[in-house]
């Protein structure tokens, strides 16, 4: 698993979150995959425990919104209306998650891939009371306002589904890959 470096920054109140610093994090280049698809039919307990077994977590919201607009971009690639080279979502994609690292133009600028649409990714809120679950960027299924870097969706933690994955983030540097390992 490749893990990119995200320089952290404040984070603007939104909807679903209040204003906050987001440290700089190590996040993985991609969502979790197996064969180079994503990883789906997750609990949130299950993403948390997978997490750990990296030496990761699931990200906060917050977090999550950091890394995707940088604080400044509608979407994880700019502000550019999704198209079939940005994202797999509604109307333009299969109707299926598919390998990551296919849509060139979606990735971030700091060159996460896959962040908006494929499939949903699970971050956590620590700050609200109900403690539900958030749900960023998107699936295959999505409509594009969805892979909005300001959109969440609040959900209970024990729900599954095959568009919801996970992209663990590591608070700090991975250990280098050894023999065997890839990168």
């Amino acid at each position: 698993m490749k893990w990119i470096r995200i320089s952290g920054g404040t984070v603007p109140a939104g909807e679903w979150h209040p204003a906050q610093e987001a440290a700089g994090l190590w996040w993985a280049a991609t969502p979790l995959t197996v064969a180079g698809v994503p990883v789906t039919g997750l609990t949130l307990p299950h993403a948390a425990q997978l997490a750990h077994r990296l030496g990761a977590r699931v990200p906060t919201s917050a977090e999550w919104e950091w890394m995707a607009s940088g604080g400044v971009r509608r979407f994880p690639w700019g502000d550019d209306a999704p198209s079939r080279g940005h994202a797999n979502l509604r109307g333009l994609g299969p109707g299926h998650p598919t390998p990551v690292r296919t849509r060139a133009a979606g990735r971030t600028p700091d060159g996460l891939w896959d962040v908006g649409g494929n499939v949903w990714e699970w971050t956590t809120a620590p700050w609200r009371r109900d403690r539900v679950a958030l749900l960023r960027g998107g699936s295959y299924n999505s409509l594009a306002q969805y892979a909005e870097c300001a959109h969440a969706n609040d959900v209970p933690p024990g729900i599954t589904s095959p568009g919801i994955g996970l992209r663990p983030v590591r608070d700090t540097a991975p250990t280098p890959p050894t023999h065997g390992d890839t990168p």
